[in-house]
């Protein structure tokens, strides 16, 4: 074994050090990585019908149910849509299985972000969207009661724009699944246009090394 070299001062290393060997006292993770916030985006297809998770969302919104509307490649991408409801009104679901990556550390902050927003015409009276989510307890049960903190809130722009959803996170931990169901809700009362509502992209955020 080679004898170790002693450094009476410190050492200023401006490029990477890489450890070929152990490091010697040991450290633990914790002490040598800090916590990052990570950005998962979650995939379209996790997304399903609420009461049928057996179920692909449909290529166009129907009932009660967001569609899934593919986007024409090259020129549009995929996003979670309503029906046309200018003058009236409308209330849809999906839900996905969404899970806590393995680089998360267990309790730390997660969220879901919804980039979302109103296509064409804005509706005169509400557009709001939910969230309600719960843990898996990977047998046939879910956590007691929802763990999604944040309330419903207000979707209004005509320019999509971020909405968060502040997961309560005390029990959670790395390959935990998150049960989670969606509502977008919109009333309209003097428009005819064409409106929809659309969630163009969402994404798990959470903290981690």
């Amino acid at each position: 074994m080679a004898s170790a070299t002693n450094f009476p001062g410190d050492i200023i290393v401006p490029g990477n050090i890489r450890v070929s060997g152990n490091i010697s006292p040991l450290k633990a993770k914790s002490d040598v990585l800090s916590l990052v916030e990570h950005t998962w985006t979650v995939p379209w297809t996790l997304w399903r019908v609420h009461d049928a998770m057996q179920t692909n969302l449909p290529g166009a919104a129907a009932d009660d149910d967001l569609g899934l509307i593919g986007g024409t490649f090259g020129t549009g991408v995929p996003s979670l849509q309503t029906v046309d409801f200018g003058g009236t009104n409308t209330t849809a679901y999906a839900r996905a299985q969404i899970p806590l990556q393995a680089n998360y550390e267990a309790g730390q902050s997660v969220k879901l972000r919804f980039h979302c927003g109103s296509l064409t015409t804005l509706p005169d009276a509400a557009c709001t969207l939910d969230v309600v989510c719960y843990k898996s307890g990977e047998e046939s049960l879910v956590s007691a009661g929802d763990i999604c903190f944040t309330t419903v809130q207000t979707i209004t722009p005509l320019t999509m724009a971020d909405v968060d959803f502040t997961i309560t996170a005390t029990t959670l931990a790395p390959g935990d699944m998150l049960d989670t169901r969606i509502v977008l809700y919109g009333e309209d009362v003097g428009n005819v246009d064409v409106m929809t509502l659309c969630i163009g992209a969402v994404q798990l955020l959470y903290y981690g090394r």
